[in-house]
């Protein structure tokens, strides 16, 4: 699956043949079987993840349930909680499917930064783009309602909707499944005519 890296990269940067075949040669790329928990909140986060294909669900245990923080997806980077300090990260990282991902650590940060100088600004901009897209999905979610949280993902991620179950994407929104029930009938239900919508 380096391949696969050196196509993303490739459209940012230019891949000089040393670069690529540096990618080729060490263990970037892994893949995890679906099932797969890469961390735990015990566990210190020493490795982040860049996803190329599949799907990784964060959570945290809260009175005995499953409380869902975020999914990813294809070219999501997954930087967990604490990541490179020695502090317990406080939740799981689950592969919802088999997963390939660039897995990195501070070390190998540092050193393929050093000996490439051109990945740094790739990083950079990547980073830049990653915490405007944090910042963007939490003032969407402190200012909306379930049912337009709802209606977001499903304008802005549909293909998310269609491969996690139901009742993990009631608890991304943060409501009961019985409550995205009645949110998904309703937006099902068919305009009256004159564009009144059905409320009853």
């Amino acid at each position: 699956m380096s391949d696969v890296l050196v196509a993303y990269l490739s459209r940012y940067i230019p891949i000089s043949p040393d670069l690529e075949r540096i990618f080729r040669e060490n263990n970037f790329v892994r893949t995890f079987p679906k099932g797969a928990v890469l961390l735990r909140p015990e566990d210190r986060a020493r490795e982040a993840y860049f996803i190329l294909k599949g799907c990784v669900r964060s959570y945290v245990v809260k009175d005995g349930e499953e409380r869902t923080v975020d999914f990813f997806i294809e070219e999501d980077a997954v930087l967990p909680l604490g990541y490179g300090k020695d502090v317990p990260s406080g939740h799981y990282l689950e592969c919802l499917e088999e997963t390939t991902a660039v897995v990195s650590d501070p070390d190998r940060e540092r050193e393929t930064i050093s000996e490439y100088p051109e990945l740094k600004s790739v990083c950079l901009a990547m980073s830049e783009i990653m915490a405007a897209k944090l910042q963007e999905s939490l003032a969407r979610y402190r200012t909306s309602t379930p049912e337009e949280r709802y209606r977001d993902l499903i304008q802005r991620r549909p293909d998310l909707v269609q491969r996690i179950p139901q009742y993990q994407i009631a608890g991304y929104l943060g409501v009961r499944p019985e409550s995205l029930s009645r949110i998904r009938k309703r937006l099902a239900r068919p305009r009256n005519p004159g564009g009144i919508s059905d409320r009853s």
